[in-house]
C-alpha cells in the first residue's frame, strides 16, 4: 500500500488543524511492526487530541490511542507478516502517530497478539475503554469484591468505560446502578445489564460531608472530580472504589474518615503504561469469561475517517453513547 489516507492533526503558525490527508509509508514515525489497520476506535482521550491539543507531544500527529489490524511487515521477530494484532495505549495517537490512519507503525512492544476468542472488530469495540473496564472489575474483585455483597455503582455509565463496565459486572451476576446524565438512556442502560438508573446529580457532593449514608458495595469511576468525592463517602464497609477518569475535573476534597471508619479502597487504574505481561492477561480475559455479552448491540456505533472531527468535539461534550468504532 504506497499511498494510504490518515486524520492528521497539524500546527502551523499557533493554529492547530485536523484533516483527512493522503500520506505514504514514508510519513510514520519509526517503529518496528507496520500495520494495515482494520480499526480503531473512539476515546475521551482522543477528543482531547484532537480538539483541545492536549497530550500532543509533537506535530503533525495521527491521533488514535487504539488500533487492531494485520501485520504488513515486522523487523520484530515475534511477529511476521499476517499476524493479526492490537495496539492501545502508551504513547499511541499522543506522542507516536496512531490509529486513524489506514496504515500504522509501531514499536514491536507496544504490540498484542489478538487473543483467540476476540475478532479485530470486537478487539476496537472494546479498545482501552474494554480495557480499562476489565482492569477496573479485576481490581475490585482482588480487593474482595463479591456479587453477594450488594449493589455496585458505575458512574459515567454510558460513556465507553462505563457502558463496558455495566455489562461485564451484570454478566458476572451483580447487581449494578448506571449513573448518567442523560434521562433518555435509561432503556439502553438496563439493556446492558444495569438493574437501576440513576441521575448522576445525585452522586455529586454538594457539601463537605466526611460520611454518608452507606449505599455501595464498590464502584467504577471515571469521571472524577465532586463524583468521586460522593461515592468516597458513601461506599459500605470495606468497600471499594476504581478510579479510571478525569471526564468530572482531576480535584477531589476528602478526609480520611471514610478510610479508617469504614475501611475503603481508593483503586487507581492505569491502562496507558500498564506491564505488557499483565497487559496480556487482561486481553485474555477479555477475550474469555470478561467478554462482554453486549458487544455488538446499540452499543456500537460505526464511523468512518470523515467523521471523526465530529465525533471527537462531540465526545468531550458528553454526546457520544457506548462505543464508536472507526472503520478503515
Amino acid at each position: 500500500m504506497d499511498n494510504f489516507q490518515a486524520l492528521v492533526l497539524n500546527k502551523i503558525d499557533e493554529q492547530t488543524n485536523l484533516n483527512v490527508k493522503q500520506l505514504t509509508i514514508d510519513d510514520l514515525p519509526k517503529g518496528e511492526v507496520t500495520i494495515k489497520v482494520a480499526y480503531s476506535s473512539v476515546n475521551y482521550k482522543d477528543g482531547l487530541v484532537g480538539i483541545q491539543n492536549q497530550l500532543v507531544e509533537s506535530y503533525p500527529l495521527i491521533p488514535g490511542i487504539d488500533l487492531s489490524g494485520t501485520v504488513m511487515e515486522s523487523t520484530d521477530t515475534r511477529y511476521k507478516e499476517g499476524d493479526e494484532v492490537i495496539v492501545t495505549s502508551y504513547k499511541l495517537g499522543t506522542g507516536h502517530s496512531g490509529g486513524f490512519s489506514e496504515v500504522a507503525r509501531v514499536p514491536g512492544e507496544w504490540v498484542v497478539p489478538l487473543p483467540e476468542g476476540l475478532s479485530l472488530k470486537e478487539a476496537m469495540i472494546l479498545g482501552t475503554a474494554g480495557l480499562t473496564a476489565a482492569l477496573s472489575v479485576a481490581k475490585l474483585e482482588a480487593a474482595g469484591l463479591k456479587p453477594e455483597d450488594g449493589p455496585v455503582l458505575v458512574a459515567g455509565a454510558t460513556g465507553g468505560v462505563g457502558s463496558i463496565a455495566v455489562n461485564i459486572l451484570a454478566d458476572r451476576g451483580y447487581e449494578v446502578v448506571a449513573s448518567t446524565g442523560k434521562a433518555d438512556q435509561e432503556a439502553y442502560l438496563k439493556q446492558l445489564g444495569a438493574k437501576e438508573v440513576i441521575h448522576r446529580n445525585e452522586i455529586v457532593a454538594t457539601d463537605a460531608q466526611p460520611a454518608r449514608k452507606k449505599r455501595w458495595a464498590a464502584a467504577v469511576d471515571p469521571v472524577g472530580g465532586k463524583t468521586l468525592e460522593y461515592i468516597l463517602t458513601t461506599l459500605q464497609y470495606g468497600g471499594s472504589v476504581a478510579t479510571c477518569g478525569l471526564a468530572g475535573g482531576v480535584e477531589v476534597a476528602t478526609t480520611v474518615i471514610p478510610f479508617i471508619s469504614r475501611s475503603i479502597n481508593w483503586l487507581g487504574i492505569d491502562s496507558v503504561m500498564y506491564p505488557m505481561d499483565k497487559r496480556l492477561e487482561a486481553w485474555k480475559l477479555l477475550s474469555d469469561n470478561m467478554k462482554p455479552t453486549a458487544l455488538n448491540n446499540e452499543m456500537v456505533n460505526e464511523v468512518s475517517l470523515t467523521d471523526l472531527p465530529e465525533i471527537l468535539g462531540d465526545i468531550l461534550e458528553g454526546k457520544v453513547r457506548g462505543r464508536t468504532l472507526v472503520k478503515l
